[in-house]
C-alpha cells in the first residue's frame, strides 16, 4: 500500500523542525472521534476547517478599529487576521517551528470578535458578563457554535493558541506564543497606517526615538520587529524580542493606546455602537424565539443571556445595523412607503 501523504508530512516534521517545535504526532487530539485524513495532518485540517467556517467569513464585515468606514482601504477583522497569519508564518518558518499549527491558531484567533471591534466587546461585558472576552468567545465559537452547534472539533493545541493569544496568558506551545507576538506586530503597524489615513495621526506625531529604532515605513517597522523576534528566539525554547526593539515596540503600543485607541475623534461613535448592541441584546432576551434556530435551541440548555450574547456578539457590523433598523426605526423614517 502506498504511504499516506499525511505520513510523509509527519516524517518530514521530525527530520526538519527544531527540537523546540511541536510535532503534529504529539497532539492531544480532538474532543470527538474522527477519521484521519490521508492527505493532511491534523493541524492542516484545522486550518481548513477554520477557513471554511461561517465565523471566518463574517470577519470581513467586522470592525478592526474604525467603525464601518466608507474608505475600503481600512483594515477589517479579516484583513487583520490575514496579516497576523502572514507574520506568524514568517517567524515560525525562520525558527523551524510548526507552520501548520501556527497558521491554524493565527487564522482562528479572532473568530469570536464582536461587531464594532472592542466597542462591541465592552457592550457584551456590560450586557452579559464582565468576564466576556473575544478570545474566550473565539474558543466557544469553534467548540459549540460552528456547524450548527457541532463545533469544528479542532485539536487542543490550536484551541490553546486561540485562547492565549492576548494579554498575560501564554500558550503551551511556541507556535501559539508566536501568534501573540504576530498579533501585536500586525495591529501596531496597520493601526498606525489606518490612523494616518483617517487623519488623526501622522508619523511626525510618533516619538522620533521610536522611529529611529523601528523605522519610519510600514514595511520597515514590520521587518525590524519580525527580525528582532527571530534573532532573540533562534535556538531557544522561548519567543521574545531583542531588548531594544522590544522596548520600542511596547512604547509604540502605549503611544497608540493613548493617541488612537482612546482618541475622541477615532472613538467618537463607540458609545452609539455600544447602545445599539445593548438595545439588540435587551430585545432578544425578551424575544429569544426570534433568534436563528441554533441560538434559540441553545436556550433549552443554557441561560437565555448566554445565547443572546452568542447571537448578538457574532453579528457583523452591517447585520447589527440592519437588525437595529428593522426593529427600532419606523419605516417612514427609512424612506419606505407604508
Amino acid at each position: 500500500m502506498a504511504e499516506r501523504i499525511a505520513d510523509i508530512f509527519l516524517e518530514r516534521e521530525e527530520q526538519t523542525l527544531s527540537p523546540y517545535a511541536f510535532l503534529t504526532k504529539n497532539t492531544r487530539g480532538r474532543d470527538y472521534p474522527y477519521v484521519p485524513c490521508e492527505n493532511r495532518t491534523e493541524f492542516q485540517r484545522d486550518r481548513d476547517r477554520i477557513i471554511h467556517s461561517k465565523s471566518f467569513r463574517r470577519m470581513m464585515h467586522k470592525t478592526q478599529v474604525f467603525l464601518f468606514p466608507a474608505d475600503e482601504h481600512y483594515r477589517t477583522r479579516m484583513t487583520h487576521t490575514l496579516e497576523v497569519t502572514q507574520v506568524a508564518r514568517i517567524i515560525a518558518r525562520a525558527l523551524r517551528l510548526n507552520e501548520d499549527l501556527t497558521e491554524a491558531a493565527a487564522l482562528g484567533h479572532d473568530l469570536g470578535h464582536t461587531p464594532f471591534g472592542h466597542a462591541g466587546e465592552v457592550a457584551m461585558q456590560q450586557c452579559f458578563s464582565p468576564n466576556f472576552t473575544h478570545y474566550k468567545q473565539s474558543v466557544r465559537v469553534v467548540e459549540k457554535l460552528e456547524k450548527d452547534g457541532q463545533g469544528l472539533n479542532l485539536t487542543w493545541e490550536v484551541r490553546d493558541g486561540i485562547l492565549n493569544h492576548t494579554g498575560k496568558c501564554m500558550a503551551s506551545t511556541l507556535e501559539g506564543v508566536i501568534v501573540k507576538f504576530a498579533d501585536r506586530i500586525a495591529y501596531i503597524n496597520h493601526d498606525i497606517d489606518d490612523a494616518c489615513r483617517a487623519g488623526i495621526l501622522s508619523l511626525d506625531d510618533i516619538p522620533k526615538e521610536l522611529l529611529e529604532v523601528l523605522g519610519r515605513g510600514h514595511s520597515e517597522r514590520i521587518n525590524r520587529m519580525v527580525t528582532s523576534v527571530i534573532t532573540a528566539s533562534e535556538g531557544k525554547p522561548e519567543i521574545a524580542f531583542t531588548d531594544e526593539v522590544g522596548e520600542a515596540t511596547m512604547a509604540l503600543r502605549k503611544f497608540l493606546f493613548e493617541n488612537v485607541y482612546t482618541n475622541p475623534l477615532a472613538k467618537s461613535e463607540d458609545n452609539k455602537a455600544q447602545e445599539l448592541l445593548a438595545r439588540l441584546f435587551e430585545y432578544y432576551v425578551k424575544h429569544p424565539d426570534e433568534m436563528p434556530e441554533l441560538y434559540y435551541r441553545n436556550t433549552k440548555n443554557e441561560p437565555v443571556e448566554r445565547c443572546v450574547c452568542d447571537f448578538v456578539g457574532g453579528m457583523t457590523d452591517r447585520y447589527a445595523i440592519d437588525r437595529y433598523t428593522e426593529l427600532f426605526i419606523p419605516q417612514v423614517w427609512r424612506g419606505k412607503q407604508l
